[in-house]
């Protein structure tokens, strides 16, 4: 499987969403958009990772280096992923558990979440 990322800018947001698997084939073509986004000037990302079906370490490496790049640059990081106990709850979220990492991120259920100034991240 492949990975798809579409862009869109929702006010001082830059929204990826992201479908497919993020591996170590793929996880080059996040790191390179999260880049570009910082590169033209925007600092608040939102990585909209509920099409994920699958991350291997590389992926979570990426999603790792993003948020030093946010935070390197006084941006702002946010996740989305569908919550833990939904029944779509997505692979992502568990891998992100799993090694303890999830914590690290805000995360929000869905994009318009992640982009409203006003929302809260879910509980990790």
């Amino acid at each position: 499987m492949n990975l798809h990322v579409d862009e869109e800018e929702q006010g001082p947001w830059t929204v990826l969403r992201i479908q497919g698997e993020l591996d170590l084939l793929t996880s080059p073509m996040v790191r390179r958009r999260v880049h570009d986004a910082v590169a033209g000037g925007r600092h608040d990302v939102v990585l909209d990772l509920a099409g994920v079906v699958f991350c291997d370490s590389s992926g979570v490496g990426v999603l790792i280096a993003s948020r030093r790049l946010m935070r390197s640059c006084q941006g702002r990081l946010r996740v989305v992923l569908p919550a833990r106990g939904s029944e779509d709850a997505s692979h992502v979220n568990r891998v992100l558990a799993a090694l303890g990492v999830r914590r690290l991120f805000d995360v929000y259920g869905d994009a318009a979440e992640a982009v409203d100034e006003e929302a809260h991240p879910l509980s990790a």
